[in-house]
């Protein structure tokens, strides 16, 4: 858990875990959990994002020119869906957020979903290592839990067996 000399991030101190009392490692142990757990909802999150973002890419693939005037579902939701049809198949219409929608080209939509992945992925990326460092740093405090568990049991032996 400590390391070296302003290696740590901003705002951040070292503290010595071994010099804690088992109900101060509990406490950390919880919070470090915690924090892992909310940083593992987080990931799978960006991961479902991400999946959205590549299903829009092949839905803009599957918009082609022999398919004009043809009878299509159109999606209003994940689960509702109205009749209508094609009529222009050079142009989508994507949806940027928060309500707001973009006529843009097809090449110009795939672009679009393309960097959201990319940038997701960039993100998805650094939320791995955050996980990858927040479980070391929950498996050395279990470490020295353990030892500090171990440690009293084995004082507190003795001194039952006086009694």
């Amino acid at each position: 858990m400590s390391s070296p000399a302003g290696a740590q991030p901003a705002g951040q101190q070292v503290i010595d875990i071994s010099s804690l009392d088992i109900a101060q490692l509990g406490e950390i142990k919880k919070q470090l959990e915690d924090e892992l757990n909310h940083l593992t909802n987080s990931f799978a999150k960006l991961k479902q994002a991400q999946s959205k973002f590549k299903a829009c890419v092949d839905n803009v693939k599957e918009v082609k020119a022999e398919n004009a005037n043809k009878s299509i579902l159109v999606p209003l939701t994940n689960s509702l869906y109205v009749p209508g049809k094609l009529v222009d198949t050079e142009h989508v219409i994507v949806d940027v957020g928060t309500g707001y929608f973009v006529k843009k080209t097809r090449p110009q939509a795939q672009t679009y979903y393309q960097s959201k992945i990319e940038y997701l992925q960039t993100n998805i990326e650094k939320l791995e290592e955050a996980i990858n460092r927040k479980r070391e740093n929950v498996s050395t405090v279990v470490g020295v839990l353990r030892q500090k568990v171990a440690q009293a049991a084995s004082s507190a032996g003795p001194s039952a067996k006086k009694s």
